[in-house]
């Protein structure tokens, strides 16, 4: 990162429509028919555990972190993550993935799943999930569904469906 002056920013609600145009870019329609957007359709991310990469003015990346359960245990799942092509393996990604996960320690959050590349996100301490723990709505590649425990153990007796924190549903 030193040949970029990066900055990293929770996201705010004007940040929707340029993380979407580079969601559009970077991943396409077929975006809509993962697991992983079955459980964004009723509940929204957390703009606070959510962020923005940006070099200037100019949106480099982004990460979101939407509130799941695992079973009765509350979660965060984490994605999508994407970095604007021509700013891929400089760090960007890596920033966005350092600043989402502390932030969610320090407000109290144990757990956070995702579904992704291991020899990526292990990097980061994400762990695949044991074969029969948790289930996701849809097709999803099991050997892709990783956690992190941001709290020593906190996945030990977990288990269950994956579904968005009903909670936290949009009312309207």
């Amino acid at each position: 990162m030193s040949d970029l002056s990066l900055t990293i920013l929770a996201e705010t609600a004007n940040d929707a429509q340029a993380i979407e145009r580079l969601h559009e870019r970077t991943f396409g329609p077929g975006r809509f028919v993962l697991s992983a957007y079955r459980l964004r359709e009723h509940v929204d991310h957390l703009l606070d555990l959510s962020f923005t990469a940006w070099i200037g003015t100019l949106l480099v990346g982004s990460v979101r972190q939407l509130p799941v359960c695992i079973g009765d245990t509350k979660a965060l799942l984490l994605g999508p993550l994407t970095v604007e092509p021509p700013f891929r393996s400089r760090g960007v990604g890596r920033a966005l993935l350092d600043r989402a996960l502390k932030d969610a320690k320090a407000k109290g959050h144990r757990l956070v799943l995702l579904v992704g590349d291991e020899a990526y996100y292990g990097r980061v301490g994400f762990k695949p999930v044991p074969k029969g723990r948790a289930a996701m709505p849809g097709p999803v590649d099991y050997s892709r569904l990783l956690v992190a425990e941001l709290v020593d153990g906190a996945f030990t007796d977990v288990s269950g469906a994956i579904r968005p924190d009903w909670s936290l549903a949009r009312t309207s």
